[in-house]
């Protein structure tokens, strides 16, 4: 009888609310589910979209962010990978990172960042979109890891400022997994995300089915192999913690797959086979890796769609073993003979991108683990400062984050070619 009654009240509540489990994405087996059927999306990254929602007294950045939706909806595109926090303020390795800080300094947090982003998911839900949020990042354009280490002691003022070569790079990064404090830091801002109400729509987050995903941070690595236990010890707890504070939604890493563990898909698939981790998910940046030299890309083009389509099957079998889905959240292409000008030739990143489409495509038709696809990256109606490589503040954002060239990875709205693909086949 007592049971009885709790379901009586808990669906009272969701008629209340408006929403119904359904409403939620889910999991089932292998495959995403939403309203009792299999769901597969083609998504895009929009790391900058609570920024553009952030000041009621910007209607320009609104206008903007509003414009950009209907512009996406009308391509198909149904999903968001977004930016929830940023630690700290200034340079970092560097260089500048992206502001406001939600956490400026340890437990000190300014929600301007979070209001945006309630702006931006109120209008998610009136387009029946969905976002994925991650709430923290190994790289140091958002504070990230970097960020807390500093606060803890781990690297001073003066280094973590300066532009790091790779190697301190990733001892410092390392680091993370071993200082308690900089971890209970971490945890602190993810409790003050994931329990906020949204202040647009009087909605609990938690409550909150336009949210698809928390997920841990942006591309967490171990940096180190001497981290590895740590790492997973922290990727473990971590989403305990969030699992916790949050039944409805699903949690995932935010991981690139064997690339992020120097190799070692043993590591990838024992921390996704976390009960705690809902989906698997890789990224593919074939520059980044040295699948290619920048002036021979017309050439290679055959060599990296295959590649990216063996690694993407290498992660697939992963999936199948641990029965649960696979996304590939970020992958991208520069331009041809590596131009950063909107309006340069993308013939080669629409092959690219094609190729990855396609094997989507194929998952989708035989209802496979391949889920979900979030190209790299939306730049909207943003634009770069002609003849400026880098971003200052004051710049419009665009997909490219400060620390790399804008106009490298970035999708505009004037890609045509693309953008036809694109809508093809969301379709």
């Amino acid at each position: 009888m007592i049971k009885r009654w709790a379901g009586i009240v808990l669906l009272s509540l969701f008629v209340q609310w408006g929403w119904s489990q359904g409403d939620f994405v889910q999991v089932k087996q292998q495959q995403l589910y939403i309203k009792g059927k299999p769901c597969y999306f083609m998504g895009a990254n929009y790391w900058y979209g609570s920024l553009l929602g952030m000041d009621a007294s910007n209607q320009f950045n609104r206008r903007r962010l509003l414009k950009e939706l209907d512009f996406l909806k009308k391509k198909g595109v149904t999903n968001l990978r977004v930016m929830a926090a940023v630690e700290g303020t200034g340079y970092v390795n560097g260089v500048i990172r992206v502001s406001p800080a939600l956490q400026k300094s340890p437990g000190v947090f300014d929600d301007s960042l979070l209001r945006g982003l309630d702006f931006l998911l109120s209008e998610m839900g009136k387009r029946e979109m969905k976002a994925v949020l991650f709430l923290s990042n190994n790289w140091e354009w958002t504070g990230g890891f970097l960020q807390y280490v500093n606060w803890f002691g781990g690297v001073s003022d003066s280094m973590v400022q300066r532009k790091l070569d790779w190697e301190e790079v990733r001892d410092v990064t390392a680091r993370f997994y071993n200082c308690e404090p900089c971890k209970e830091a971490y945890l602190k801002q993810v409790e003050h995300i994931i329990t906020r109400t949204n202040s647009v729509t009087g909605k609990k987050y938690t409550d909150d089915p336009v949210i698809m995903a928390w997920q841990l941070a942006n591309e967490p690595r171990p940096m180190r192999a001497s981290a590895n236990e740590k790492y997973v010890e922290w990727i473990r707890k971590s989403a305990a913690f969030i699992k916790k504070l949050d039944q409805h939604h699903l949690v995932s890493i935010g991981h690139e797959g064997y690339m992020g563990t120097d190799g070692d898909l043993d590591l990838f698939e024992r921390i996704h086979d976390d009960s705690n981790v809902d989906y698997l998910t890789i990224h593919i940046w074939p520059k980044n890796w040295g699948w290619f030299k920048p002036d021979e890309m017309k050439d290679s083009i055959g060599a990296i769609k295959n590649r990216a389509n063996a690694y993407i099957a290498t992660h697939e079998a992963v999936a199948r073993k641990l029965n649960k889905p696979l996304i590939i959240e970020e992958f991208g292409l520069p331009r041809n003979d590596h131009r950063f000008d909107p309006g340069t030739s993308v013939s080669l990143r629409d092959e690219y991108l094609e190729a990855i489409f396609n094997t989507w495509k194929r998952s989708k038709e035989k209802k496979e683990v391949l889920a979900g696809l979030n190209f790299w990256s939306f730049a909207g109606f943003g634009h770069p400062v002609k003849g400026q490589d880098y971003w200052k503040e004051g710049d419009d954002y665009t997909g490219d984050p400060p620390m790399e060239e804008q106009g490298l990875n970035s999708i505009f709205d004037k890609d045509k070619t693309t953008w036809r693909l694109i809508k093809k086949y969301a379709r």
